[in-house]
């Protein structure tokens, strides 16, 4: 069976849509994987995460392996019925830990903190012993206890978690390292790759796809050469990897070359962009070529008090925690159907709320937040399809409110 079925293409740009096949169902593309990193979205059942219009989540391959353990996890049925999804999960291998905490956050590239330490200049927890051929050697962040992960123990793993999509273990560089040290690192990417589906085939569940991870840091001679690597392995489908750069621009430079190469090399095959998922990031992302996107930040920023608003001049977002909200009777966003705001709250109930450290909050502005990616997502969708996604990416880029405007033709 073929994993990806391209259903439509836009011919102003990369963008296509199509439908991802999965063991546990399919996932129309292009779309947004919330994270369940600890084998929930946070705050939510998964049921609402249905409800919001979400097919397909993503497990955090780390986190299980050292608390409560893929064994544990396994002995339950799996991750699916662990958690209770009985839809799509893709996991990840556990290689942007090892950038984590060997390298240190992307916060702390952009802040220049050194690594190892954490805001404050506290010691970071969890720390990397040895980054070597073989594997990865490290501390546990909660119990200091000594760990490694291996190529094959990555996939072992996710096959363990019973994953529908496992992506293979790399080293996620920072773009703040120098070229020689980025190089070295993308080639051990390219040989671990060759572990990871080498376990697999012999090893690993038939049904369970395995994305490759495109590397090379913020050079374009090296993205080239792991974009083409990548494609031309038996793997089912591609992620792009790494700290893709300093600023917006580079990013989508960083991006570009790999769906440039990946465009005639492996145009069947789906494309999974990580850790992105900023409003403005997402639309590009998707006239680059993008099939797939996994980030925190809709959740994340929720926790934080933070709503996802169309108002591109702050970032797509307001900070309820604010005191200008106090005795604002206006909802969430205006017009927004999702539960949390056709429920009437009104904008300073959440503020009364965060400042009590409410966690009703954190609910309804997590479901919020993925309520209003989810109808972004459809929108691009409906417009590749249409063949007006020039015209509805201006829109949204303008602030228009996802999934409350008319498709234009």
């Amino acid at each position: 069976m073929t994993p990806f079925t391209i259903t439509a293409t836009d011919p102003g740009s990369r963008a296509r849509a199509g439908i991802l096949r999965t063991a546990h169902g399919d996932v129309p593309t292009p779309a947004f994987v919330p994270l369940a990193t600890k084998a929930t979205v946070k705050a939510l059942e998964p049921h609402e995460v249905v409800a919001l219009g979400y097919d397909m989540v993503l497990g955090n391959t780390y986190h299980l392996f050292l608390d409560p353990g893929h064994e544990l996890i396994a002995r339950f049925g799996g991750l699916h019925r662990f958690m209770g999804w009985n839809r799509p999960i893709i996991t990840d291998s556990g290689g942007f830990q090892v950038f984590s905490m060997g390298h240190g956050t992307v916060a702390d590239e952009i802040k220049r903190r050194p690594p190892g330490t954490a805001t404050g200049g506290r010691e970071r927890a969890g720390k990397v012993l040895a980054i070597e051929e073989d594997g990865v050697r490290f501390r546990s962040y909660i119990d200091g206890s000594e760990h490694e992960l291996r190529p094959e123990t990555s996939m072992a793993v996710q096959a363990a978690l019973g994953s529908d999509v496992a992506l293979v273990f790399d080293e996620c560089t920072p773009f703040h390292v120098d070229r020689d040290y980025t190089a070295r690192s993308t080639a051990r990417t390219h040989r671990w790759l060759e572990r990871c589906l080498t376990w697999h085939a012999e090893h690993g569940p038939p049904e369970q796809l395995v994305y490759g991870i495109v590397q090379g840091g913020v050079h374009e001679d090296l993205r080239v050469e792991s974009a083409e690597t990548v494609a031309a392995s038996l793997c089912h489908g591609i992620a792009i990897g790494g700290s893709l750069g300093a600023d917006k621009a580079q990013i989508y430079e960083v991006t570009g070359w790999a769906t440039a190469v990946l465009g005639g090399r492996a145009e069947g095959k789906p494309r999974h962009l990580l850790g992105i998922g900023e409003i403005d990031d997402l639309i590009a992302g998707v006239e680059l070529g993008i099939d797939t996107f996994d980030c925190a930040m809709p959740t994340r920023v929720g926790r934080h008090g933070m709503a996802l608003v169309p108002d591109p001049d702050r970032r797509w977002r307001i900070d309820l925690g604010s005191a200008r909200f106090r005795d604002s009777d206006e909802p969430i966003m205006e017009g927004c159907p999702c539960p949390a705001c056709t429920a009437g709250h009104p904008r300073g109930y959440l503020r009364y709320l965060l400042k009590s450290r409410e966690l009703t909050a954190l609910r309804l502005l997590t479901v919020h937040n993925l309520a209003f990616v989810a109808r972004l997502m459809a929108d691009l969708r409906v417009a590749i399809a249409a063949g007006t996604l020039a015209q509805t990416a201006r829109a949204l880029r303008e602030g228009a409110a996802p999934g409350l405007q008319p498709q234009t033709s």
